[in-house]
């Protein structure tokens, strides 16, 4: 690993931005309010600016903007009736159960909701302790009111001054994430290969590159001053996000049958040479990224042209010693992973120079996209929406009354005297940052949480015995702040023992000598939120992964439907527009993604939940390969050439009509005859024979020593593709067996 490059991917990244503009507009604050005597009595102004931030998630300037005025009008009511009904219990048992199921339930509306209902229901669970209170409902609503506004201020004018800052940040992570998912493809030509391992690393790594481009996608198509603007940085920005999803479909589309290649080529040094030279790609990849983090130029680090051209030289040299008759497929295979990775390498080429800011590049873009058609979908803010989740059917609903049972029971729990509890809020606080829609989401955060509080803990409780130095621990103290926002996304363990850090450094400047009695509540409070968490997650209406399976292998197998005839019909026919292709290209891998990420979760549910395990990972493994497969086909249907010698319209044919036999059995639908008289086609393809007459050739010694790295001949590439549609319809008719069998298992 290199650290230096790890250091500079963190640095340079939106996590550590946001980070570090939350720490900030939480400590300047206070170290002036310390510096008059201050802090103590307005903490709540520190305080609110802390929640107001934590619910600003990346996305479009207006819809960061909006999130946080409602935040804030959310975080005042909840303050205020907590406030006002502190002394009467019954009144705050059905406050808990009001805020509880509506706060919970408005996560219906997307994440960013999902976050501003989180953090409305932890202000609550502050404020209904009361600890943090002066007396004065005015006084305290005020201050807080105060926090929370000035975290917008700074929002508005940072969001200003820096307007591509958030889309730059996220462009870059996405080449990073890329790099990454070359690095993992590099393995596969490893002479020990475990080739079912890394297909999983390369199935979860497609989750998160989903998950991320599907933010990005929010942020640069909704961002007005980069769709509408005609700047030379907005038009950067937009043509290095496109070419980042092109560059994805590339490195999607290289998926071979490795194991053949290695019987073919085991014994020589070519297959290391490609995996060094894609390890190299992998580092330029991740020097883009980090050069778009951080908003600077870049240039290669690498002569990469010319390694590309010592691997060809490798291949031509190796050809001319071994091609006969026998070995000719194997090359054929070889010449087509090189080619891959030339247009892989060229691609590297074009972005280093949009990326060098050549003007004329970038003032001539012009996408000719309708780019709201590749947004994802956010339920609108209708009231109806809401009213139709209450209901058992809805996952929302079930998550809203496991989120409800739970505050109910943790404030209960926290009013037993005998259990000395001196932070009850904490209890709230803790089982509101666990629990999770998902039973296997919660188990996991539940582990992170008591690994990261109990870590944190016993790191400031030595700090806090040893350091004596206010500017130290204040150092400290601004440090676990911004690691803390930094990481609370990608590295939630390490982000609660920073939080716990901080908490502990702050609650000894507010109350100095209490850090036994700190140290006693933090673990006793997160032990027990965290039993509460599990036991309620568990019990209460639980949404185990496997219910969502079949409606997810429904949505998988349609749109890799959509997208293999959008493939085809651009074979024999020019009428498919580039938009229509890109969108059902993006439905394919999204429903790859959300299968792929639902079997992830399902790993972590209860061992009796896990059902039928091995089969769905089996779908999971054959829709990946059925979508890269149809990925590689399309760089042959973007080409100028026909290909009559292939009989396109039969296998066109028959591959859907397995694909719909299989979807037929996953609607639990009669199979129409018709259609299983299609999947029994046979193509009539020219293939064969003419692979067989250069056989001939070859074994009559008629071989010439061309080396030319662009140019294919028209029969390996036919070759390639009747081994393409083999593959594919292997793979669908191994995927209708899977489901069959799936249907038997009870």
């Amino acid at each position: 690993m290199n650290y230096a490059w790890e250091l500079k991917k963190f640095v340079s990244s939106q996590y550590i931005y946001s980070g570090v503009r939350i720490a900030l507009a939480i400590v300047f604050p206070s170290i002036i309010l310390a510096y008059f005597g201050l802090l103590k009595d307005y903490f709540l102004f520190p305080l609110g600016t802390s929640f107001v931030g934590l619910t600003d998630m990346a996305g479009p300037f207006f819809r960061r903007r909006n999130a946080l005025i409602l935040a804030i009008m959310s975080f005042l009511v909840v303050a205020f009736a907590a406030s006002a009904s502190q002394e009467i219990l019954p009144l705050l048992y059905l406050e808990i159960i009001v805020f509880g199921m509506f706060f919970s339930m408005i996560g219906v509306y997307g994440q960013r909701l999902a976050a501003v209902g989180g953090l409305t229901l932890v202000v609550f669970s502050i404020f209904i302790d009361g600890q943090l209170s002066h007396g004065s409902i005015v006084k305290d609503l005020s201050i807080f009111g105060a926090g929370c506004i000035w975290f917008l201020l700074i929002f508005l004018v940072v969001s200003k001054i820096q307007p591509y800052k958030l889309a730059g940040q996220m462009i870059g992570e996405n080449y990073l994430q890329l790099a990454e998912y070359l690095q993992i493809k590099a393995k596969f030509y490893n002479k020990d290969a475990n080739f079912d391992e890394l297909y999983r690393e390369v199935i979860a790594k497609q989750v998160v590159i989903k998950n991320l481009q599907e933010e990005t996608r929010e942020v640069v198509f909704k961002t007005r001053t980069i769709v509408n603007e005609s700047t030379t940085t907005s038009r950067l920005l937009m043509l290095m996000f496109l070419n980042s999803i092109d560059f994805y479909e590339k490195l999607f589309t290289s998926d071979q049958d490795y194991r053949k290649v290695h019987e073919g080529f085991d014994d020589s040094e070519i297959l290391n040479k490609i995996q060094s030279f894609l390890l190299l790609l992998s580092e330029e990849i991740t020097n883009i990224g980090i050069s778009l983090q951080s908003g600077i130029k870049t240039s290669p680090l690498h002569a990469f042209e010319a390694e590309m051209q010592e691997v060809y030289e490798q291949y031509f040299d190796l050809r001319n010693r071994e091609l006969t008759a026998d070995t000719l497929e194997n090359f054929m295979a070889l010449r087509l992973i090189l080619a891959r990775i030339n247009d892989v390498t060229d691609d590297v080429k074009t972005i280093y120079k949009v990326f060098s800011q050549d003007l004329k590049n970038a003032k001539s873009l012009s996408t000719g996209l309708d780019l709201n058609k590749f947004v994802p979908k956010q339920e609108r803010l209708n009231f109806s929406v809401l009213l139709t989740n209450i209901s058992l059917k809805s996952s929302h609903f079930r998550h809203a009354v496991r989120i409800t049972t739970a505050l109910l029971l943790g404030y209960t729990i926290s009013r037993l005297n005998f259990l000395g509890i001196g932070h009850s809020y904490w209890i709230l606080i803790t089982v509101i940052a666990i629990m999770r829609p998902s039973y296997s989401t919660t188990k996991y955060r539940n582990l992170l949480r008591l690994y990261g509080t109990g870590l944190g803990a016993v790191a400031a409780y030595v700090i806090l015995i040893y350091i004596k130095n206010d500017t130290i621990l204040l150092t400290l103290l601004l440090t676990a702040m911004i690691l803390c926002f930094s990481l609370l996304k990608e590295k939630y363990a390490w982000a609660v023992f920073f939080m716990t850090l901080y908490i502990f450094i702050a609650f000894n400047f507010l109350n100095p000598g209490n850090v036994n009695l700190l140290f006693y509540d933090r673990i006793l409070d997160t032990v027990i939120a965290g039993i509460i968490a599990f036991t309620v997650s568990y019990f209460v209406l639980p949404v185990w992964e496997h219910t969502q399976n079949v409606n997810l292998m429904r949505k998988s197998a349609n749109a890799n439907i959509l997208y293999f005839n959008t493939v085809m019909e651009k074979f024999s026919s020019d009428a498919i527009d580039d938009e229509q292709y890109r969108i059902r290209r993006k439905d394919a891998i999204i429903s790859l993604a959300n299968l792929s990420d639902n079997f992830q979760r399902m790993l972590s549910d209860p061992k009796n939940q896990q059902k039928k395990l091995e089969t769905v990972h089996q779908f999971v493994t054959t829709s990946h390969l059925m979508t890269a497969y149809t990925a590689s086909l399309a760089q042959y249907s973007n080409s100028e050439n026909r290909f009559p010698e292939i009989d396109t319209e039969s296998w066109t044919r028959k591959i859907t009509a397995e694909l719909q036999r299989t979807l037929a059995l996953l609607n639990q639908e009669e199979q129409d005859e018709s259609i299983i008289q299609d999947s029994r086609l046979k193509p009539e393809d020219l293939v064969t024979e003419l692979l067989e007459q250069r056989k001939s050739e070859i074994t009559e010694n008629e071989f010439y020593d061309i080396r030319d790295p662009n140019r294919i001949t028209r029969l390996t590439e036919l070759n390639n593709i009747s081994e393409i549609l083999e593959l594919i319809y292997d793979v669908v008719h191994e995927q209708r067996k899977v489901i069959e069998h799936y249907r038997k298992i009870t």
